[in-house]
């Protein structure tokens, strides 16, 4: 019988001189015996490659020591089947390797990797208690001095400001499809008297935040994500999940019972920010939009951005014929216009915008492109009023010709606008370098003095970011409308689009 040194109760066992504790782990092979609680585990990727890299876990021995674990991709099949968090487990045989120096779970120096002679199964009836789980948290000092760095992923704790922009106060509605779509949900969090923090829970993180927040009778007020990333854009911090992150609230764990403790005991904690404050709309510049993609974030995203109009881009289409209903690209059919959305024969054809121009602000150039709304934001116009004009002014031959861009379009030229713009899988996969603005904001203007001279200076907007869809309100023209655009088989349906004037 092996009596463990911390004086807690012995641990018995048919191998007790096998046992190995984590704070004995070394790098290098292992002939002994592990036993621990497996806390949880989680599939790794490489976001570049889109392969799978491993299962990789978090371990917690008696001792309350958490080690990392992981298993290759040839290992999993025949390990994941036993694997459930929470269960207590022994392994015999593993490989002690160095733990990675990127986004690391635990302390210990050491990875438990199981090898081509692990075997794991479940311990059964154990003498001695484990932890359930163990949290290593950072405060808002800490996590800003390792922004970037990608480092160790530690977890926040804090009571929620706004949810995807809407106040605690009343009941906050979260529309699941819409939040599958944007893949995340946007938390303001304020930890103890800290300042308020973005923290962005991205795809399965964020689909355990709403079944959570929809399980309890009364809104939740407290929050704890484990394992967040520190990013710096335009200046401002935000903690976003990564595929280790777990989502608890008020009453799931310790230290957020013990938070809703002393939230109960200083209420005054809860009002010390305004959400009109932490909904205020941040700016990126173009350049760290780009450094936004180049950073292989994967994550479709919504920004702001300041940018004057440099030109039209000359020898693009500036619309496309779309689905009265959906929006959707029309195809052209044996006698009719069809919506492969839909599933419609015989469907009225609208002109959409769909407009390349070219823009600059002080940090770099762009081509952004305007979709549906956005374009009647910056002329006034709708495409189809345009379409239809050109046509009424033409008569028949501008069937047989393409529709030059509109002056309405070629006079914003020289014009400086707030744009909401939409980072898109097409520009991360580095197949596109336009961005699509899906709205375009007005302008803030300083008051008039007599000391400017009623001369126009723009004012400086805070650096910042943002996503999701309370930066920008979704395109109405749907993703296959984005991609589509009108080439010279479409030339006939602009025959189509004339006919269609009157409603216009």
């Amino acid at each position: 019988m092996a009596i463990k040194p911390n004086g807690k109760s012995p641990v018995t066992s048919d191998h007790d001189d096998r046992i190995m504790l984590f704070r004995d782990v070394t790098t290098g092979p292992h002939e002994t015996q592990l036993r621990f609680r497996l806390i949880h585990f989680w599939e790794a990727w490489n976001p570049l490659k889109k392969t799978l890299i491993g299962i990789e876990m978090l371990l917690i021995d008696e001792e309350g020591s958490v080690i990392q674990g992981f298993i290759s991709p040839s290992r999993i099949e025949r390990h994941l089947s036993k694997m459930k968090p929470g269960s207590l487990y022994k392994l015999n045989n593993f490989y002690g390797s160095s733990n990675k120096t990127m986004y690391r779970v635990s302390d210990h120096a050491v990875t438990v990797s199981f090898s081509w002679n692990s075997e794991l199964s479940v311990l059964e009836d154990s003498p001695t208690p484990f932890d359930e789980d163990r949290f290593r948290f950072h405060s808002f000092e800490e996590f800003q001095a390792g922004c970037d760095s990608k480092g160790d992923l530690y977890d926040v704790l804090g009571h929620m400001k706004l949810v995807n922009g809407q106040c605690l106060t009343g009941t906050p509605v979260l529309d699941e499809v819409e939040i599958a779509r944007a893949r995340h949900v946007l938390v303001h969090v304020q930890s103890y008297d800290g300042p308020v923090v973005k923290l962005y829970l991205w795809d399965q993180a964020a689909r355990d935040f709403c079944k959570k927040f929809k399980s309890y009778e009364r809104t939740p007020t407290v929050l704890l994500v484990t394992t967040v990333n520190t990013k710096s854009l335009g200046g401002t911090l935000a903690l976003t999940t990564m595929s280790s992150s777990r989502v608890f609230m008020d009453c799931d764990v310790q230290p957020t019972v013990d938070y809703s403790s002393w939230l109960g005991s200083n209420p005054q904690s809860a009002e010390l920010v305004n959400a009109e404050v932490v909904t205020k709309r941040e700016t990126l510049t173009i350049g760290e939009i780009f450094s936004y993609i180049r950073d292989g974030s994967n994550k479709e995203a919504f920004f702001e951005c300041t940018a004057t109009i440099d030109d039209v881009v000359h020898g693009s289409t500036w619309y496309y014929i779309s689905c009265s209903g959906c929006h959707t690209k029309a195809t052209k059919g044996p006698t009719s216009l069809m919506c492969s959305k839909c599933g419609k024969v015989n469907i009225s054809g609208v002109p959409q915008y769909r407009a390349q121009i070219s823009v600059y602000d002080n940090s770099e150039q762009a081509v952004f492109v305007l979709l549906g709304d956005a374009g009647f934001e910056l002329t006034g116009k709708h495409a189809a009023e345009l379409v239809s004009s050109y046509f009424e002014a033409n008569g028949d031959q501008g069937v047989t010709q393409e529709v030059p861009f509109p002056e309405a379009l070629i006079s914003t030229i020289g014009q400086k606008h707030n744009f909401c713009v939409k980072v898109t899988q097409h520009n991360l996969d580095g197949k596109s370098r336009s961005l699509t603005v899906t709205k375009i904001l007005p302008m803030e203007s300083p008051p008039v003095t007599e000391a400017s001279g009623g001369n126009y200076n723009p004012t400086t907007l805070e650096d910042g970011f943002e996503t999701g869809t309370k930066v920008c309100e979704a395109s109405k023209v749907s993703g296959d409308s984005a991609e589509g655009s009108k080439s010279n088989g479409d030339i006939d349906e602009m025959g189509k689009a004339k006919r269609l004037k009157r409603g216009v």
